[in-house]
């Protein structure tokens, strides 16, 4: 949970470096906390729906962590714009963020390993 605060905590941060734990801990909470608001709308029949809205809410902080990510990895943030190729871009993207940090600083920061 400790991550996924952190990341709220910057929630509109696009410089710097994000582990990989920080990046794929938010991705599971949010997909978590999403699914059970999807639970709730369907119990509720809400036409507008919660799930929507928290998508709302989380997609500026997913976008800078995705970001920052990338800059772990020493790649600029205009490859976030590869999700735009069909099925290959996605699966790119799924790639990078599995990668390992760049070892030492880069262009982007310090390590977030090291800190």
């Amino acid at each position: 949970m400790q991550w996924y605060v952190e990341v709220l905590k910057k929630y509109a941060t696009f410089s710097g470096r994000a582990r990989r734990k920080e990046y794929w801990m938010f991705a599971l909470i949010s997909a978590v906390i999403s699914l059970l608001l999807g639970v709730v709308d369907n119990l509720l029949g809400l036409p507008f729906g919660l799930q929507v809205i928290y998508s709302l809410l989380v997609l500026i902080p997913g976008l800078a962590v995705c970001v920052r990510r990338l800059h772990d990895i020493g790649r600029s943030a205009w490859w976030l714009l590869i999700v735009l190729v069909p099925l290959v871009g996605a699966i790119v993207l799924l790639v990078f963020a599995c990668l390992d940090s760049q070892e030492g600083s880069n262009k982007y920061g310090p390590n977030p390993k090291t800190l």
